[in-house]
């Protein structure tokens, strides 16, 4: 590929015997700089096949008359896979068996292992699509940031000499310099019809600029007239000859493109197992090897909320429970005196409410006010087990004060979806040594009978599930159900037209500085995080539901297209009973209207230790009813009513 852009099976003879003659001396044989010396050196090889008879003559005299025909160096043109995903399993490795072969016998240089991973190449192309266009979103306006990088050409061709240039070919040394140096910095966009460019020279009007295929074409100062960011004044002014730019097709020109300063994660996953099928750790990995998904540490503002309540759950409350959404302050010594919380926007509270409605509009009182009544120890234990982190019991880690990963925050939901079982987060399946043996992880075993052929009249062979229960699958199912309706009118109602069973939660944390989006459906749980690497002010208006939502969104209407549309199931012992939705009050003589996402009446989640709520109200408020009201709620019942709708899920 480097030498001759063709698949080995369509290498012609001297072509392969010009490869045999490079391992001596790759430089010495240069098929541009040293034609003649890699010439002889070929035919040399050529002559000792013939001697030695490998080849017929007729075949050595065809192939000594080729010319060498090799391409100038370009970047290769078979499919680069991964990205940041890739780059994880390579930092996983690494940190596993060592890198050289003095690191042990399955280094990951030296060892010739044998990788299965979980990446899938659509989901992947979603994930990296949907949140490269959002961060373009936001930054869009906000000015030029500065070149890709800036390489020393001295020597390149002038304007002038372009056209003669272009009809000599790539032998020129000017061109062969400029063209070195951009292939030498192995710089390549893959986003869009944007292209890694040179600047070779300047004009008043307009650059020239040079691509890794050894092409040229224009950059007019019309098309690089964006502000240079913080500095003032135009793009163009500020370009220079050696510059690397990003650009992209514009008539018969090129137009400069501004990469996004704003950074941000995104990690696919199946909760199910825990395998993580896609992930992006920002705009370009070929800028920096940081990746936001495993390595940066955020704060993940509301996205925990839904953790916080399950330890609620865990510990007495019910979705129906009554919180105040009003001031709250604690003490916090004489020398740090009163701390009092505010809701997002500075709001003092609208009175009491459900556990469900204050989760579904994201009321920081609220949760204060339970992880107080809950403890915040108990709190921080539930955080601890499901991933997210060790974090000290103060009440503003109830609100993601605490710092993690985007990778923690998309498995804690998982096993949230998963009915509170949980797998690790992973990206690689298993590692084989070159024998094929399998050495990671330690305790793999094979699924035996899955590669049979064909059936043989037995149960179907089904794979060892190694998940602990993380949480009580009765707590995780509420919470499921409650979240469920963050998507339906709560923060991230912009997601209810998908139309498919769907959960989540927004986040914005202080500032605000991040902004959050974690859900999905029971096959797929995605999760990402938009914010300056060094913490700042994204603005007023940035919030979970107004920047994270539509990126997510974006993907689930690629990822979710024709999969099925898979309900989240309860497991054994929940109850559905109606209630009110404002008062989380029993509700009889009526029925949930499910089509209607602000019905009054809704089903809602208990387990059997909470009791039916219905037992709770007066004779009196059921003895002035009308007989036949009484008999029908004694004739149907609710459980009655859910097996005639085919069981609610």
């Amino acid at each position: 590929h480097a030498y001759f852009d063709k698949e080995l099976n369509q290498l012609t003879l001297g072509q392969m015997a010009y490869l045999a003659i490079l391992p001596k001396g790759p430089a010495n044989y240069d098929p541009f700089r040293n034609t003649a010396k890699a010439l002889a050196r070929r035919n040399y090889v050529l002559t000792e096949m013939l001697k030695n008879r490998f080849i017929t003559k007729e075949q050595f005299d065809q192939a000594e008359a080729e010319p060498i025909g090799a391409i100038q160096r370009q970047t290769p043109k078979f499919e680069k896979v991964g990205g940041y995903f890739v780059e994880e399993i390579r930092r996983q490795l690494k940190e596993k068996f060592g890198e050289q072969q003095k690191d042990g016998p399955y280094s990951l240089y030296s060892g010739g292992l044998w990788v299965r991973s979980s990446y899938d190449p659509k989901l992947q192309e979603y994930a990296q699509q949907a949140l490269r266009d959002g961060l373009l979103r936001y930054d869009r306006g906000r000015g030029w940031d500065g070149p890709l990088d800036h390489v020393d050409i001295k020597g390149a061709v002038a304007p002038s000499d372009l056209g003669e240039q272009a009809d000599e070919g790539q032998g020129n040394p000017g061109q062969r310099q400029w063209l070195q140096a951009l292939l030498n910095d192995n710089i390549e966009l893959n986003y869009q019809d944007w292209r890694a460019a040179i600047v070779i020279a300047k004009s008043g009007e307009a650059a020239t600029i040079g691509f890794a295929d050894g092409q040229v074409s224009t950059l007019p100062a019309s098309l690089a007239s964006m502000p240079v960011r913080d500095k003032g004044g135009q793009a163009f002014d500020a370009i220079r000859p050696g510059d690397i730019l990003a650009v992209a097709p514009q008539g018969a020109a090129y137009a400069l493109r501004a990469l996004p300063r704003v950074g941000g994660g995104m990690v696919v996953e199946e909760p199910m197992t825990g395998r993580v099928l896609a992930m992006q750790g920002g705009f370009y990995s070929r800028a920096g090897s940081f990746n936001r998904a495993t390595q940066a540490q955020r704060q993940p503002g509301s996205t925990i909320k839904p953790i916080v309540y399950s330890a609620a759950l865990e510990n007495g409350m019910t979705p129906a429970s009554i919180i105040v959404d009003g001031p709250f302050c604690v003490y916090q010594g004489a020398r740090l005196g009163q701390k009092c919380f505010k809701n997002f926007g500075g709001s003092q509270g609208s009175g009491p409410h459900t556990m469900r409605w204050g989760i579904e509009q994201s009321r920081n009182l609220m949760t204060v006010r339970a992880a107080a009544q809950t403890g915040m120890d108990k709190v921080t234990d539930v955080i601890d087990q499901m991933g997210v982190g060790k974090y000290p019991p103060f009440l503003s880690i109830a609100l993601g004060a605490g710092e993690t990963t985007v990778q923690r925050m998309v498995n804690a939901f998982s096993i949230i979806v998963n009915q509170g079982r949980g797998h690790p987060s992973t990206l690689v399946d298993f590692v084989q040594d070159r024998h094929g043996k399998v050495i990671w992880p330690e305790n793999w075993r094979p699924c035996d009978r899955c590669n049979a052929p064909d059936w043989n009249g037995r149960p179907m062979p089904r794979p060892v599930i190694r998940a602990r229960q993380v949480i009580d699958p009765l707590t995780a199912y509420q919470m499921v159900h409650i979240t469920e309706g963050v998507v339906q009118r709560g923060t991230a109602v912009g997601l209810r037209d998908l139309d498919r069973p769907l959960m989540g939660k927004t986040g914005t944390t202080s500032g605000p500085t991040d902004v959050w989006f974690i859900g999905g459906t029971p096959q797929i749980i995605a999760g990402l995080y938009i914010g300056y690497d060094v913490p700042k002010n994204l603005g007023g208006y940035a919030q979970g539901g107004t920047l994270a939502v539509p990126i997510f969104k974006q993907f689930a209407q690629q990822a979710y297209a024709g999969l099925e549309k898979v309900p989240f199931r309860a497991p054994q012992g929940i109850r559905m009973i109606r209630i009110d939705r404002a008062s989380g009050k029993p509700v009889f003589g009526t029925w949930p209207d499910d089509s209607d996402p602000k019905a009054a009446v809704i089903w809602e989640a208990f387990k059997p230790e909470s009791g039916d709520p219905r037992r709770a109200v007066a004779h009196s408020e059921t003895a002035d009813k009308p007989r036949d009201i009484q008999q029908r709620n004694q004739d149907r019942g609710d459980s009655d009513f859910l097996q005639r709708q085919g069981g609610i899920y």
